[in-house]
C-alpha cells in the first residue's frame, strides 16, 4: 500500500506558478487549492513516502515551504 506524506504551503497570487512548479519538480504533486482563513490561497499537496527515508521528511519538507516563503535563500 502507498504512503502519502502531505504538504501545505500558501500561494502567492504574484508567484503562483513558480511556487507550484518549484514544489512539483520536488516530486510533490497539487491536490486542492482553497481559500485560506485570512483570505489567501493555500495550496495542498502530496508525494508518496520513499520507504527508505527518515519519518521527519514532511518535517523537513514544511520547514523548507516556511524559510521559502519567509523569503530565506539559505
Amino acid at each position: 500500500m502507498t504512503t502519502w506524506e502531505y504538504l501545505t504551503t500558501p500561494l502567492l497570487i504574484h508567484n503562483t506558478a513558480a511556487i507550484l512548479n518549484n514544489w512539483g519538480k520536488q516530486g510533490w504533486e497539487l491536490v486542492q487549492v482553497v481559500q485560506g482563513p485570512e483570505g489567501g490561497l493555500v495550496a495542498y499537496f502530496k508525494r508518496p513516502v520513499n520507504q527508505d527515508q527518515a519519518a521527519n521528511t514532511g518535517l523537513a519538507a514544511a520547514a523548507e515551504a516556511a524559510r521559502q516563503f519567509e523569503g530565506d535563500t539559505k
